[in-house]
């Protein structure tokens, strides 16, 4: 497998406090490596920092072998990673037409840019069916979905999603999981996800890193861990 990002003992700071101490993760084509942990393990930061939305502390950040850290927000873009953040954040009074295309600001080659926007369509029809709709007038379930299509508009060779399943419904929960799988086979994009829905975040993923306290505590193989009796204690609330 090819070594598509990694990083090497990263420390990042919120106002002189650790938000992560000495973080070590790898992500290889193709992979789709889980993020689980507790509200404020430092999952998000670590989003954060590859996106350059963070400046890091020491370390480093290495993507396609070349380093991340440091460069502008703009160009990690270009460079093929999108982000999903966490609460979604869409453009409530634009339509949902142009919520996607937003997605595609780094592009100029319209003929394929209409291209991705018919694949994303087909992936979510709901989107299609509301395709003319304000934003805000969809369920969160549905803005997830946009969202994540807003992402693969640029067409991304690395998709990162901050929490995709909060406060969704449980059925679109499913939905989504299923198009976060779809999406990594079909598009051969690679996944970096982070979750505190852990069971869903294990189910679908290849490798996962358990964090706490802006530290990597336990580390394996996706179906390992959800075995593991550590982690059912600490993250899925017990007996599977």
């Amino acid at each position: 497998m090819t070594k598509m990002l990694s990083f090497d003992n990263v420390e990042l700071y919120y106002d002189h406090v650790y938000a992560l101490k000495g973080v070590s993760i790898d992500l290889n084509e193709g992979e789709t490596v889980a993020l689980i942990g507790a509200n404020g393990a430092g999952k998000s930061s670590i989003l954060r920092a590859i996106t350059g939305l963070r400046k890091i502390a020491s370390g480093s950040i290495t993507y396609l072998g070349e380093r991340l850290d440091g460069r502008p927000a703009a160009e990690i873009v270009r460079r093929g990673i999108a982000m999903v953040p966490e609460g979604r954040r869409v453009f409530p009074l634009m339509s949902v037409k142009d919520n996607l295309l937003m997605g595609a600001f780094t592009r100029t080659d319209r003929a394929d840019i209409a291209r991705t926007l018919e694949s994303v369509l087909a992936r979510f029809p709901r989107l299609r069916e509301r395709y003319h709709q304000q934003a805000s007038t969809l369920s969160g379930g549905e803005q997830q979905m946009m969202v994540i299509g807003r992402a693969l508009m640029a067409k991304p060779k690395l998709l990162l999603l901050d929490e995709p399943s909060l406060g969704i419904a449980p059925k679109l929960v499913q939905d989504i999981a299923r198009a976060i799988v779809a999406i990594s086979r079909d598009e051969k994009v690679s996944v970096l996800l982070v979750e505190q829905n852990s069971r869903m975040a294990l189910s679908i993923s290849n490798r996962a890193y358990a964090l706490s306290t802006g530290q990597i505590v336990l580390e394996g193989m996706s179906k390992e861990l959800l075995t593991d009796d550590r982690v059912k204690a600490a993250y899925l609330g017990g007996d599977i």
